[in-house]
């Protein structure tokens, strides 16, 4: 016979535990079991700026290895001048590789030429987001080429010290009038730094979250920096939380920016974390 339980068992049962101790509650009974029956309906993806540090292959080959199943390109890996028949080369590549090629970014959008090269690159590669930072007076014509081209655009937050978009709300209070596929991308770590908590922000501006970088940062201030999952200052269990209780429906993909050269470890611990996480929902 057992004498230990795993993890997952022991939240299973403190669940039916607690849910039972409320089944005398009026009305709360169903609500606990609608609450309990509530699952993520987002997909865990790689910002391939982690892997900024290593060729195409080797990126494809070390998102696979921490078991990610969707990723978005950055120029380091698939240059934004890239001829037609390169960039479909390597989406064939992500392909072959078992991963969705679901976007591309962060991709900087400050004159009209780079905003139409990044729907010409996106849609080449059957990508569906481009998560971007354009220019202010650029918007009315991203709002054109997302009706035009089906694409989104997920606005990135780059927090203290970013004049364009520091935080979520920045970009809302630009985007929130235009074409619904044009939101955000909420980089938590950014987030965070700028001394807002990442849930109240996912929630408050949930209508318009299109992609999220995840990650953990030493320090709610702008001195803060990148760390593994679980062992910096954001509630993650939270954020997942709230992922799940908003109904969440993209990726949300890591963005480790710590150890460059030597990125694994810390990304392995950071998605299991999650994963983790994800599991005691």
């Amino acid at each position: 016979m057992k004498s230990t339980c795993s993890r997952r068992e022991l939240l299973q049962i403190a669940s039916v535990g607690a849910a039972a101790s409320l089944a005398g509650v009026p009305g709360l009974q169903a609500r606990t079991a609608q609450a309990a029956a509530k699952k993520p309906k987002f997909h865990l993806g790689m910002a391939s700026y982690t892997l900024r540090k290593f060729d195409l292959d080797q990126a494809l080959k070390m998102t696979r290895r921490v078991g990610l199943t969707h990723i978005a390109l950055k120029d380091f890996h698939l240059a934004m001048d890239s001829s037609p028949e390169q960039i479909r080369e390597v989406a064939a590549k992500a392909k072959d590789a078992g991963l969705t090629l679901y976007g591309c970014g962060v991709v900087y959008m400050r004159n009209e030429a780079q905003v139409h090269q990044a729907f010409d690159y996106a849609k080449t590669a059957g990508m569906k987001t481009i998560i971007g930072v354009p220019n202010h007076d650029l918007l009315p014509l991203v709002n054109r080429k997302v009706r035009e081209y089906d694409i989104k655009v997920a606005i990135h937050n780059h927090g203290p010290g970013d004049k364009v978009y520091p935080l979520p709300a920045t970009a809302y209070e630009r985007v929130k009038d235009l074409d619904k596929r044009i939101g955000l991308c909420n980089d938590i770590g950014h987030t965070m730094r700028s001394g807002v908590d990442p849930s109240e922000s996912a929630r408050k501006y949930a209508d318009r979250l299109l992609d999220v970088h995840i990650k953990d940062v030493t320090a709610a201030e702008a001195k803060g920096s990148t760390c593994e999952i679980g062992r910096g200052v954001i509630d993650v269990p939270k954020f997942i939380r709230t992922l799940v209780e908003i109904d969440y429906a993209g990726i949300v993909s890591f963005e480790y920016e710590k150890d460059e050269n030597d990125p694994m470890p810390g990304l392995a611990e950071s998605v299991g974390y999650v994963r983790g996480v994800m599991a005691s929902i």
